[in-house]
Protein backbone atom coordinates (compact mmCIF):
# COMPACT_ATOMS: atom_id res chain seq x y z
CA UNK A 1 0.00 0.00 0.00
CA UNK A 2 1.41 3.39 -1.03
CA UNK A 3 1.10 5.92 1.96
CA UNK A 4 3.01 8.75 0.31
CA UNK A 5 0.95 12.03 -0.08
CA UNK A 6 1.29 13.55 -3.46
CA UNK A 7 2.55 17.15 -3.82
CA UNK A 8 -0.72 18.20 -5.46
CA UNK A 9 -2.67 17.12 -2.40
CA UNK A 10 -0.43 19.12 -0.10
CA UNK A 11 -0.83 22.16 -2.33
CA UNK A 12 -4.61 21.85 -2.35
CA UNK A 13 -4.64 21.49 1.43
CA UNK A 14 -2.49 24.61 1.84
CA UNK A 15 -4.68 26.60 -0.53
CA UNK A 16 -7.78 25.60 1.46
CA UNK A 17 -6.20 26.73 4.74
CA UNK A 18 -5.16 30.02 3.15
CA UNK A 19 -8.68 30.65 1.86
CA UNK A 20 -10.17 29.91 5.27
CA UNK A 21 -7.76 32.27 7.04
CA UNK A 22 -8.42 34.96 4.45
CA UNK A 23 -12.18 34.64 4.86
CA UNK A 24 -11.87 34.77 8.62
CA UNK A 25 -9.86 37.97 8.40
CA UNK A 26 -12.32 39.45 5.91
CA UNK A 27 -15.27 38.92 8.23
CA UNK A 28 -15.88 41.62 10.87
CA UNK A 29 -18.54 41.73 13.59
CA UNK A 30 -18.76 45.22 15.11
CA UNK A 31 -20.14 45.36 18.74
CA UNK A 32 -22.85 47.78 19.82
CA UNK A 33 -21.65 51.38 20.41
CA UNK A 34 -18.42 50.76 18.50
CA UNK A 35 -17.18 52.19 15.20
CA UNK A 36 -14.47 50.72 12.94
CA UNK A 37 -12.61 52.96 10.51
CA UNK A 38 -11.76 51.04 7.30
CA UNK A 39 -8.87 51.99 5.01
CA UNK A 40 -8.48 50.53 1.51
CA UNK A 41 -4.92 50.65 0.24
CA UNK A 42 -4.12 53.28 2.86
CA UNK A 43 -7.07 55.54 2.08
CA UNK A 44 -10.25 56.06 4.13
CA UNK A 45 -12.91 53.74 2.77
CA UNK A 46 -15.77 53.82 5.28
CA UNK A 47 -16.99 53.50 8.86
CA UNK A 48 -18.42 50.23 10.06
CA UNK A 49 -21.16 50.43 12.72
CA UNK A 50 -22.63 47.65 14.85
CA UNK A 51 -23.36 44.47 12.91
CA UNK A 52 -21.81 41.93 10.51
CA UNK A 53 -19.50 43.19 7.73
CA UNK A 54 -17.33 41.62 4.98
CA UNK A 55 -14.05 43.29 3.97
CA UNK A 56 -12.09 42.94 0.76
CA UNK A 57 -9.14 40.70 1.57
CA UNK A 58 -5.65 42.22 1.22
CA UNK A 59 -7.15 45.60 0.32
CA UNK A 60 -9.24 46.63 3.36
CA UNK A 61 -7.98 46.89 6.91
CA UNK A 62 -9.32 48.23 10.21
CA UNK A 63 -7.27 51.37 10.86
CA UNK A 64 -9.04 52.75 13.99
CA UNK A 65 -11.52 51.43 16.55
CA UNK A 66 -13.57 53.98 18.51
CA UNK A 67 -16.14 53.70 21.26
CA UNK A 68 -19.25 55.82 20.88
CA UNK A 69 -20.00 55.77 24.61
CA UNK A 70 -19.48 58.81 26.81
CA UNK A 71 -15.99 58.71 28.34
CA UNK A 72 -14.78 60.13 31.65
CA UNK A 73 -11.22 61.37 31.46
CA UNK A 74 -9.32 62.35 34.60
CA UNK A 75 -7.64 65.75 34.36
CA UNK A 76 -4.51 65.73 36.49
CA UNK A 77 -3.97 68.30 39.23
CA UNK A 78 -2.34 71.54 38.11
CA UNK A 79 -1.20 74.74 39.73
CA UNK A 80 -3.31 77.84 39.03
CA UNK A 81 -2.80 81.44 40.16
CA UNK A 82 -5.96 83.20 41.32
CA UNK A 83 -6.76 86.87 40.83
CA UNK A 84 -5.46 87.68 44.32
CA UNK A 85 -2.14 85.88 43.54
CA UNK A 86 -2.77 82.67 45.49
CA UNK A 87 -1.42 79.42 44.03
CA UNK A 88 -3.98 76.60 44.22
CA UNK A 89 -3.95 73.01 42.98
CA UNK A 90 -6.99 72.14 40.86
CA UNK A 91 -8.04 68.84 39.30
CA UNK A 92 -11.19 67.61 37.63
CA UNK A 93 -12.99 65.15 35.35
CA UNK A 94 -13.78 65.77 31.69
CA UNK A 95 -16.73 63.99 30.05
CA UNK A 96 -16.73 63.69 26.27
CA UNK A 97 -18.21 61.56 23.49
CA UNK A 98 -17.24 60.83 19.87
CA UNK A 99 -19.97 61.89 17.47
CA UNK A 100 -17.93 61.63 14.21
CA UNK A 101 -15.48 58.67 14.17
CA UNK A 102 -13.87 59.83 10.91
CA UNK A 103 -12.93 63.25 12.33
CA UNK A 104 -11.75 61.65 15.58
CA UNK A 105 -9.41 59.47 13.48
CA UNK A 106 -8.06 62.01 11.02
CA UNK A 107 -8.84 65.39 12.57
CA UNK A 108 -6.28 65.06 15.39
CA UNK A 109 -3.64 62.57 16.39
CA UNK A 110 -4.90 62.00 19.99
CA UNK A 111 -8.19 63.66 20.87
CA UNK A 112 -8.04 62.60 24.55
CA UNK A 113 -4.64 64.15 25.16
CA UNK A 114 -5.65 67.31 23.27
CA UNK A 115 -8.88 67.65 25.28
CA UNK A 116 -7.04 67.28 28.58
CA UNK A 117 -4.46 69.91 27.63
CA UNK A 118 -7.15 72.31 26.48
CA UNK A 119 -9.11 71.79 29.72
CA UNK A 120 -6.02 72.52 31.81
CA UNK A 121 -5.12 75.71 29.95
CA UNK A 122 -8.73 76.92 30.12
CA UNK A 123 -8.79 76.11 33.83
CA UNK A 124 -5.74 78.30 34.47
CA UNK A 125 -7.32 81.12 32.49
CA UNK A 126 -10.63 80.94 34.35
CA UNK A 127 -9.04 80.64 37.80
CA UNK A 128 -6.91 83.71 37.05
CA UNK A 129 -10.10 85.78 36.83
CA UNK A 130 -11.41 84.78 40.26
CA UNK A 131 -10.42 85.53 43.83
CA UNK A 132 -9.67 82.58 46.08
CA UNK A 133 -13.00 82.85 47.93
CA UNK A 134 -14.92 82.93 44.65
CA UNK A 135 -13.25 79.77 43.36
CA UNK A 136 -15.08 77.73 46.04
CA UNK A 137 -18.39 79.51 45.49
CA UNK A 138 -18.49 79.63 41.67
CA UNK A 139 -17.57 76.11 40.61
CA UNK A 140 -20.55 75.99 38.28
CA UNK A 141 -19.23 79.03 36.42
CA UNK A 142 -15.76 77.46 36.15
CA UNK A 143 -17.22 74.19 34.86
CA UNK A 144 -19.41 75.96 32.29
CA UNK A 145 -16.55 78.05 30.88
CA UNK A 146 -14.27 75.04 30.52
CA UNK A 147 -16.98 73.03 28.76
CA UNK A 148 -17.69 75.91 26.36
CA UNK A 149 -13.99 76.39 25.50
CA UNK A 150 -13.12 72.70 25.03
CA UNK A 151 -16.32 71.94 23.12
CA UNK A 152 -15.67 74.78 20.68
CA UNK A 153 -12.09 73.66 20.04
CA UNK A 154 -12.96 69.96 19.78
CA UNK A 155 -15.65 70.41 17.13
CA UNK A 156 -13.19 69.71 14.23
CA UNK A 157 -12.12 66.54 16.05
CA UNK A 158 -15.63 65.02 15.94
CA UNK A 159 -15.78 65.09 19.75
CA UNK A 160 -18.57 66.51 21.90
CA UNK A 161 -17.67 67.69 25.41
CA UNK A 162 -20.74 67.09 27.59
CA UNK A 163 -19.54 68.44 30.96
CA UNK A 164 -16.59 69.15 33.22
CA UNK A 165 -16.50 68.81 37.00
CA UNK A 166 -13.92 70.35 39.33
CA UNK A 167 -13.01 67.72 41.92
CA UNK A 168 -10.64 69.48 44.32
CA UNK A 169 -9.33 73.00 44.87
CA UNK A 170 -6.38 72.81 47.24
CA UNK A 171 -4.87 76.09 48.51
CA UNK A 172 -1.44 76.29 50.25
CA UNK A 173 -1.17 75.20 53.88
CA UNK A 174 -0.73 78.77 55.11
CA UNK A 175 -3.96 79.77 53.38
CA UNK A 176 -5.70 76.72 54.86
CA UNK A 177 -4.60 77.80 58.35
CA UNK A 178 -5.85 81.35 57.76
CA UNK A 179 -9.16 80.07 56.41
CA UNK A 180 -9.52 77.74 59.38
CA UNK A 181 -8.95 80.65 61.79
CA UNK A 182 -11.48 82.74 59.89
CA UNK A 183 -14.06 79.97 59.98
CA UNK A 184 -13.41 79.40 63.69
CA UNK A 185 -13.89 83.11 64.39
CA UNK A 186 -17.06 83.13 62.32
CA UNK A 187 -18.43 80.12 64.20
CA UNK A 188 -17.59 81.73 67.55
CA UNK A 189 -19.27 84.93 66.40
CA UNK A 190 -22.43 83.05 65.42
CA UNK A 191 -22.37 81.17 68.72
CA UNK A 192 -22.04 84.44 70.68
CA UNK A 193 -24.87 86.02 68.73
CA UNK A 194 -27.07 82.96 69.26
CA UNK A 195 -26.30 82.95 72.99
CA UNK A 196 -27.07 86.67 73.35
CA UNK A 197 -30.30 86.21 71.42
CA UNK A 198 -31.22 83.38 73.74
CA UNK A 199 -30.50 85.49 76.84
CA UNK A 200 -32.49 88.37 75.37
CA UNK A 201 -35.46 86.11 74.66
CA UNK A 202 -35.21 84.59 78.14
CA UNK A 203 -35.32 88.05 79.75
CA UNK A 204 -38.26 89.02 77.57
CA UNK A 205 -40.09 85.84 78.58
CA UNK A 206 -39.35 86.42 82.28
CA UNK A 207 -40.53 90.05 82.07
CA UNK A 208 -43.68 88.97 80.25
CA UNK A 209 -44.32 86.33 82.89
CA UNK A 210 -43.83 88.80 85.75
CA UNK A 211 -46.11 91.29 84.01
CA UNK A 212 -48.81 88.66 83.56
CA UNK A 213 -48.40 87.62 87.20
CA UNK A 214 -48.73 91.21 88.47
CA UNK A 215 -51.81 91.74 86.29
CA UNK A 216 -53.36 88.53 87.59
CA UNK A 217 -52.59 89.50 91.22
CA UNK A 218 -54.01 93.01 90.75
CA UNK A 219 -57.12 91.61 89.09
CA UNK A 220 -57.51 89.18 91.96
CA UNK A 221 -57.06 91.95 94.54
CA UNK A 222 -59.53 94.11 92.63
CA UNK A 223 -62.10 91.31 92.57
CA UNK A 224 -61.47 90.63 96.27
CA UNK A 225 -62.15 94.25 97.21
CA UNK A 226 -65.23 94.32 95.01
CA UNK A 227 -66.50 91.17 96.68
CA UNK A 228 -65.76 92.58 100.18
CA UNK A 229 -67.47 95.88 99.31
CA UNK A 230 -70.48 94.04 97.95
CA UNK A 231 -70.57 91.90 101.09
CA UNK A 232 -70.40 94.93 103.40
CA UNK A 233 -73.05 96.69 101.34
CA UNK A 234 -75.28 93.64 101.55
CA UNK A 235 -74.61 93.41 105.29
CA UNK A 236 -75.45 97.10 105.86
CA UNK A 237 -78.55 96.75 103.73
CA UNK A 238 -79.75 93.73 105.66
CA UNK A 239 -79.00 95.36 109.05
CA UNK A 240 -80.89 98.49 107.95
CA UNK A 241 -83.76 96.36 106.70
CA UNK A 242 -83.86 94.42 109.94
CA UNK A 243 -83.69 97.64 111.99
CA UNK A 244 -86.50 99.17 109.97
CA UNK A 245 -88.60 96.06 110.42
CA UNK A 246 -87.89 96.12 114.15
CA UNK A 247 -88.85 99.77 114.45
CA UNK A 248 -92.06 99.13 112.54
CA UNK A 249 -92.86 96.20 114.80
CA UNK A 250 -92.25 98.34 117.90
CA UNK A 251 -94.40 101.13 116.54
CA UNK A 252 -97.11 98.64 115.74
CA UNK A 253 -96.87 97.13 119.23
CA UNK A 254 -97.14 100.57 120.84
CA UNK A 255 -100.39 101.26 118.97
CA UNK A 256 -101.95 98.10 120.30
CA UNK A 257 -103.92 97.98 123.58
CA UNK A 258 -101.62 98.04 126.61
CA UNK A 259 -98.65 98.90 124.46
CA UNK A 260 -97.91 102.11 126.32
CA UNK A 261 -97.90 100.37 129.72
CA UNK A 262 -95.55 97.73 128.35
CA UNK A 263 -93.20 100.41 127.10
CA UNK A 264 -93.22 102.14 130.51
CA UNK A 265 -92.46 98.84 132.20
CA UNK A 266 -89.65 98.07 129.76
CA UNK A 267 -88.08 101.51 130.30
CA UNK A 268 -88.19 101.10 134.05
CA UNK A 269 -86.54 97.69 133.85
CA UNK A 270 -83.76 98.99 131.62
CA UNK A 271 -83.21 101.96 133.90
CA UNK A 272 -82.91 99.80 137.01
CA UNK A 273 -80.68 97.32 135.24
CA UNK A 274 -78.20 99.94 134.09
CA UNK A 275 -78.33 101.72 137.40
CA UNK A 276 -77.47 98.51 139.20
CA UNK A 277 -74.25 98.13 137.17
CA UNK A 278 -72.80 101.34 138.57
CA UNK A 279 -71.39 99.54 141.57
CA UNK A 280 -69.74 96.72 139.61
CA UNK A 281 -68.32 98.46 136.53
CA UNK A 282 -66.38 101.62 135.85
CA UNK A 283 -69.04 103.24 133.68
CA UNK A 284 -70.04 106.80 133.04
CA UNK A 285 -73.77 107.38 133.40
CA UNK A 286 -75.89 110.54 133.29
CA UNK A 287 -78.51 110.30 136.03
CA UNK A 288 -81.11 112.75 137.30
CA UNK A 289 -80.55 114.82 140.45
CA UNK A 290 -83.21 112.96 142.34
CA UNK A 291 -82.55 109.27 141.91
CA UNK A 292 -85.91 108.43 143.38
CA UNK A 293 -87.78 110.36 140.73
CA UNK A 294 -88.06 107.42 138.33
CA UNK A 295 -91.54 108.44 137.31
CA UNK A 296 -90.24 111.62 135.65
CA UNK A 297 -87.87 109.60 133.48
CA UNK A 298 -90.61 107.20 132.49
CA UNK A 299 -92.88 110.12 131.72
CA UNK A 300 -90.27 111.65 129.46
CA UNK A 301 -89.80 108.43 127.56
CA UNK A 302 -93.53 107.93 127.40
CA UNK A 303 -93.97 111.36 125.85
CA UNK A 304 -91.51 110.37 123.14
CA UNK A 305 -93.55 107.27 122.29
CA UNK A 306 -96.74 109.30 122.32
CA UNK A 307 -95.29 111.75 119.88
CA UNK A 308 -94.18 108.86 117.70
CA UNK A 309 -97.61 107.31 117.85
CA UNK A 310 -99.24 110.62 116.95
CA UNK A 311 -96.95 111.04 113.92
CA UNK A 312 -97.72 107.51 112.73
CA UNK A 313 -101.46 108.18 113.04
CA UNK A 314 -101.18 111.39 111.09
CA UNK A 315 -99.29 109.64 108.32
CA UNK A 316 -101.93 106.94 108.10
CA UNK A 317 -104.66 109.63 107.97
CA UNK A 318 -102.92 111.44 105.13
Amino acid sequence: MNSTISPSTVMLFGIAIFIIITLVKALRIVPQRKAYIIERLGKYSGTLTAGFHLLVPFFDKVAYIHTLKEEAIDVASQSCITKDNIAVEVDGILYLQIIDPKKASYGIDNYKYASIQLAQTTMRSVMGKLDLDKTFEEREIVNAEIVAAVDLASDPWGVKVTRYEVKNITPPQSIKDAMEKQMRAEREKRATIAESEGQKQAKINIAAGEKAEMIAVSEGEKQKRINEAEGKAAEIERVATATAIGIREIASAINEEGGTDAVNLRIAEQYLHEFGKLASENNTLIIPTDLTDISSIIATATSVFKNTKKQVSERKTK
